[in-house]
């Protein structure tokens, strides 16, 4: 585990120079003055830094193995990650520190260890019977490079074949070579006049330990006889050989060929193969061979007691398949399946229920690891089904886009979200139990829920129950349903403002309380949905299109009242009349041939029948203006209390009343200031017109300091952060001043770039987008006396900006009557774009936003349920009963640059921090943590900070990771609870901790993989067998391998080096419960050790005693009859 150097900082150091630089006539205020009232209880202590778990589909898989006894399953990925499965909920991550590919894996079966082999040749022991597993051993090879390796079940030998095609053998227990080697040339000696290539198998015969079969890579196959050192039979073939399976009896092996073909062959007859199978060849007349076909990667050859053999296979079609899947293939008798897969074959396994080579092997089910996927095939069942995976390896179903991370959600969220999930789930699986379920669940001492929603994509979006430290899908919600598809390229309308993936999730917002749901899209959608439990069908899908301009000339001044938007569909006050018609403008243009008024995406005109979950309440889309594309979303906030939804771009912003139907402000960014602008802006001069055909246009859109870049495979640049002009035409070239990619600034990968707040970092024709919506109920000018309910806006150029929201009173006059949407003229300055903003009360605690309880909206109320929602609505929306009007709120404004905490009603700044010079702050979060709220910021330097809240003093700072990519920075959240999450890859999310609790109940919480269970009796070789002498015939390696047998292996060969997982592993890793067993078996083994020690000490000396008494006795028999004068 990596270990973080944990810089603490002294309490109050900042603070004092904070309150300093503040304004002196805040703290002469008493509004002002109060915050020195409020007790602070996070210090530094509370805080440490540690990942907890991953979760995820292993990325870039290389190897498999599996502990047939134990249960656990391994797999090795190309970047040298160790992921182990147990039972659903038992997961470990390990990483060997070179980051070399793992290219094969070996249990110790049922010995609570794992052999490891490296592409830089290196191999390693891990350790598994500590919660998280530690190298033992390392061994590096200087002269030779691995290719293969195998360790015979019970053995401490393991053998390992080399590219220049020796083989040697390791003792597992000291890691060291033993001197006894196979050479290449001795195994073949005359039968090749060529190097025979790489070795590609190494196996024991079944019924005889001191046979070894080594298969090289050019054809030729040797069994060789240990205890003689040569070769007992040699077997030539013209195709390369992949792999090779023993039958259980050791009388057959049955080889993979480059062909397409199968060779059996009969131990003692090595002249020719017994039969050759072509499994997908077409069998031509004539007796002619049959067509070559594509190479059998692997081939497993098991058996079965009541039945005939299984020979599975992977790879081995015909070239004239073009287009087809992978496939595995399992020949059992005369049937041959062929069982399709998603993607392509890494390796595969055979689960048997033996772990004795030499035993009938009753396969049970194939484990296939996939490039993207791990299925497990029964083979018991007629078809083959596969078994249910209940491991949350389908986070990568479709490209992770956004993710957020809640904590201590409401208790019935998970089950409710379950109960719809589950009508999800697809049938015809295997009716079996998961048979990877080896390992014990750690003890459970987080209590509270947590949810993890991911946006993908295809539009879709995934709700996991991440509580305790596990991961499980609850529910998918498919947004891509509401639109129109085009069934190919050439329908597709011309519309399209990304030329993929149009359905992308960009942002996601979500009110637990509530269970409102609100998502903007790549094209430019915002989609609101509301959560019920009873299905419905929606005849006309409510929709509104949103004219948003930058131009100031085209927008009517909003004269502080509510602005007119565009003609759309339903914009009276009249709720009778705010039903949606059937869809507008789908093809206008305007009089200069220009595409005008047109969404991105159509929306279905069709009834649409929507299952219980998330339903669509509304569907919003920006236009085309005047052959000009939509911008992309970069801010979206809902309020289930209000009734609102608000959105903005680097155009504008847009309000919507989701109740109402209707579009309450729409405005350009500019108009937002009204005359109180501090920034000198020249009037954007029109576009030249451009021809709408040709290439599809790629949007990028001002992002706050991150990218919408979701995939590595997707290099066309759909966004881009930065303040610049955001519409890029493909083949076209861009002048610096106008745009900037997310890797223009990037040197070296270290995202270092200066961003100034000055007014000439405008100069050029740059737009401020929208960065950070909050709705709130506060303080919205310096002469309020009471809170009341408002829309904070945040922009890339520092400034924050304050709404009043007039809202009707609840029940039906909340319909019927209008919200009124004016700008307040206050204005707040900071350094770098905002990122987040929340409100503290008098005592410091946090203020969530208002909400509305949730409520089952297809069932018709009844008079009583009527009544009490009247009564209570309103309350969500008007000032607090609690508070007096002599109280005051505290504004919490994180930017990228630094942290203000501002007194409200007096908007006077009391606390600033300075969060970072040279970089800049990627993600913020207010979050509570110990019944206590602080800052949490993720920055692109890689450091993770806290700081205390309201005074902003330093409480951790502790360089974490650099940002090496997008993925990091789009998809970093923190949650309460000191939980935070990232994509640590295309495929897998990464877990971590910045509370001090949560470290040290970590090792309590991780689940156990190793648990002691007895190994099966070896089968029973019968009374015929065991008086002639035919049955397994066993080995004693020791004698032949051992230093005293072979001699020492030379020093140049290979170098050991111990590794961190010994008795210094268990002490680091031990704590509580746990903890204690360990160190009470460290300090048995130690009391044993000492033991043992005294034990030596008094056996030396009895033997000194008694070889002093046997002198003594020889002496006396010496002298016994001299007298004393003869001495």
């Amino acid at each position: 585990m990596r270990k973080f150097n944990i810089r603490k900082v002294l309490d109050g150091l900042t603070a004092v120079s904070a309150v300093a630089s503040a304004s002196s006539t805040a703290q002469q205020q008493q509004a002002g003055n109060r915050e020195t009232e409020i007790q602070e209880t996070l210090q530094s202590e509370h805080f440490q830094l540690c990942k907890t778990v991953r979760h995820g589909f292993p990325y870039q898989p290389s190897a498999l193995a599996f502990d047939p006894v134990q249960k656990i399953l391994a797999i090795g990925t190309q970047t040298g990650a160790l992921r182990l499965f147990g039972r659903p909920g038992v997961e470990c991550y390990c990483q060997h520190e070179s980051g070399a590919a793992v290219i094969q894996l070996q249990f110790l079966i049922n010995e609570g260890a794992l052999v490891s082999a490296l592409a830089d040749d290196t191999l390693h022991l891990w350790n598994l019977r500590q919660k998280r597993p530690a190298i033992l051993h390392s061994l590096k090879f200087n002269r030779e490079r691995i290719t293969f390796c195998h360790l015979p079940f019970q053995s401490k030998w393991l053998y390992v074949g080399t590219e220049r095609g020796n083989i040697h053998i390791v003792n597992v227990e000291s890691f060291t070579l033993s001197g006894y080697v196979i050479m290449w040339n001795k195994a073949i000696e005359l039968s090749s006049k060529s190097h025979p290539g790489p070795v590609v198998h190494i196996s024991d015969n079944p019924m005889d330990e001191g046979k070894l079969l080594i298969g090289f890579e050019s054809g030729t196959v040797v069994l060789w006889d240990l205890k003689s050192k040569k070769a007992d039979y040699r077997y030539t073939h013209d195709e390369a050989i992949h792999s090779v399976a023993w039958h259980h009896e050791g009388k057959q092996f049955v080889c993979s060929h480059s062909d397409g073909t199968l060779t059996i062959w009969n131990v003692k007859s090595p002249t020719k193969p017994f039969q050759t199978i072509t499994p997908h060849g077409k069998q031509l007349k004539d007796g002619k061979k049959p067509e070559p076909c594509k190479p059998i990667l692997k081939v497993e050859y098991k058996t079965t007691r009541a039945g005939e053999p299984f020979i599975i296979l992977s790879g081995g079609l015909s070239y004239d398949t073009v287009g087809r899947r992978p496939c595995l293939t399992v020949m059992h008798g005369k049937s041959t399946a062929v069982l399709e897969m998603d993607y392509s074959i890494v390796d595969f396994l055979t689960l048997c229920e033996t772990p004795y080579p030499n035993d009938f092997q009753e396969p049970y089910a194939v484990v296939v690891l996939l490039e993207k996927d791990l299925v497990l095939i029964d083979l018991a069942q007629n078809g083959y089904p596969i078994f249910e995976n209940p491991y949350p390896l389908t986070i990568h179903e479709s490209p992770v886009t956004c993710c957020e991370y809640f904590a201590d959600c409401p208790v019935d969220l998970i089950p409710a979200l379950y109960s719809v999930g589950a009508r999800q789930k697809r049938q015809g699986y295997s009716k079996k139990e998961w048979p990877i379920s080896g390992g014990n669940w750690g003890l459970i001492t987080q209590s509270y829920p947590e949810i993890i929603i991911t946006g993908h994509a295809d539009g879709s979006i995934k709700f996991w129950d991440a509580s305790a430290i596990t991961l499980q899908v609850l529910y998918k919600l498919k947004t891509a349903k509401v639109f129109e598809k085009s069934r190919n390229k050439d329908d597709r309308p011309n519309t399209d403002i990304v030329d993929e993936d149009p359905y992308a999730i960009q942002i996601i917002s979500w009110c637990p309380e509530s269970r409102m749901l609100c998502i903007a899209g790549v094209s430019a959608h915002v989609i609101i949905y509301r959560f019920s439990k009873q299905e419905v069908t929606t005849e006309v899908i409510p929709m509104l299109e949103v004219r948003l301009l930058y131009e100031i000339n085209d927008v009517e001044s909003p004269d502080g009242e509510q602005v007119p938007p565009l003609p759309t569909p339903g914009t009276g006050s009249n709720p009778q009349s705010i039903v949606p018609q059937s869809h507008p403008s789908t093809s206008s243009s305007s009089s200069d041939g220009l595409r005008d008024n047109v969404p991105c995406l159509k929306v279905k005109n069709s009834p649409l029948k929507q299952s219980p979950g998330y339903q669509i309440e509304l569907v919003i889309q920006l236009v085309w203006v005047s052959g000009e594309p939509p911008q992309q979303i970069t801010s979206l906030a809902v309020n289930s209390a209000y009734g609102l939804v608000v959105f903005g771009n680097c155009n504008g912003i847009a309000m919507v009343d989701y109740l109402q139907k209707t579009v309450l402000l729409n405005l350009g960014t500019i108009e937002l200031y009204g005359s109180n602008d501090p920034y000198r802006r020249e009037p954007r001069s029109p576009r030249k017109s451009r021809q709408p055909s040709g290439g599809m246009l790629t949007v990028a859109s001002c992002m706050c300091s991150l990218s919408i870049l979701y995939s590595e495979s997707m290099r066309k640049l759909r966004t881009s952060y930065i303040t610049g002009l955001c519409d890029i035409n493909e083949g076209t070239v861009v002048p610096e001043d106008r745009c900037k990619s997310p890797t223009s600034d990037v040197k070296d990968n270290s995202f270092s770039r200066s961003r100034s707040s000055s007014v000439t970092s405008i100069d050029k024709e740059s737009r401020e987008a929208i960065s950070a919506l909050h709705f709130c109920e506060t303080f919205t000018r310096k002469t309020d006396t009471s809170p009341s309910p408002c829309l904070w806006v945040g922009t890339t150029l520092g400034t924050v900006l304050v709404i009043v929201l007039n809202l009707p009173p609840g029940g039906e006059q909340r319909l019927l009557q209008p919200v009124i949407v004016s700008p307040s003229g206050t204005i707040l300055r900071l350094k770098g774009a905002i990122l987040r903003m929340a409100f503290l009360d008098t005592t410091g605690s946090l203020v969530p936003p208002a909400h509305e309880p949730w409520r089952e909206h297809n069932v018709p109320e009844d008079k009583d349920e009527k009544d009490k929602s009247k009564k209570r609505r309103p309350v969500s929306v008007s000032p607090s009963s609690s508070q007096e009007i002599s109280e005051n709120q505290y504004a919490v404004i994180c930017s990228e640059k630094q942290a203000k905490v501002i007194s409200l009603p007096s908007q006077n700044c009391i606390y600033k921090q300075n969060i970072t010079e040279t970089s800049f702050v990627l993600r913020g979060d207010i979050v509570s943590l110990s019944n206590s709220i602080c800052l949490a910021c993720f920055c692109a330097n890689g450091h993770i900070m806290t700081f205390s809240l309201p005074s902003l003093r330093p409480l951790l700072d502790v360089y974490y990771l650099p940002l090496t990519n997008m993925r990091i920075a789009r998809t970093f959240c923190f949650t309460n609870n000191g939980q935070a999450l990232y994509l640590v890859s295309p495929t897998e999310i990464q877990r971590l901790t910045y509370s001090q609790e949560t470290c040290e109940n970590l090792q309590e919480m991780l689940g156990e993989l190793f648990t002691p269970v007895e190994t099966p009796e070896a089968p029973n070789r019968g009374f015929f067998k065991g008086l002639f002498g035919g049955g397994a015939q066993s080995l004693d390696r020791e004698e032949l391998f051992g230093e005293s047998a072979s001699g020492k292996a030379s020093r140049s060969l290979a170098q050991h080096i111990p590794g961190p997982g010994g008795i210094e592993g268990v002490k680091g890793a031990a704590s509580g419960v746990v903890g204690e067993l360990a160190r009470a078996r460290l300090a048995l083994d130690e009391r044993g050790q000492k033991l043992g020690e005294l034990e030596e000490k008094t056996a030396a000396m009895l033997y000194s005693a008694d070889s002093f008494s046997k002198h003594a006795h020889e002496m006396m028999l010496k002298y016994k009859d001299k007298k004393w004068y003869q001495f």
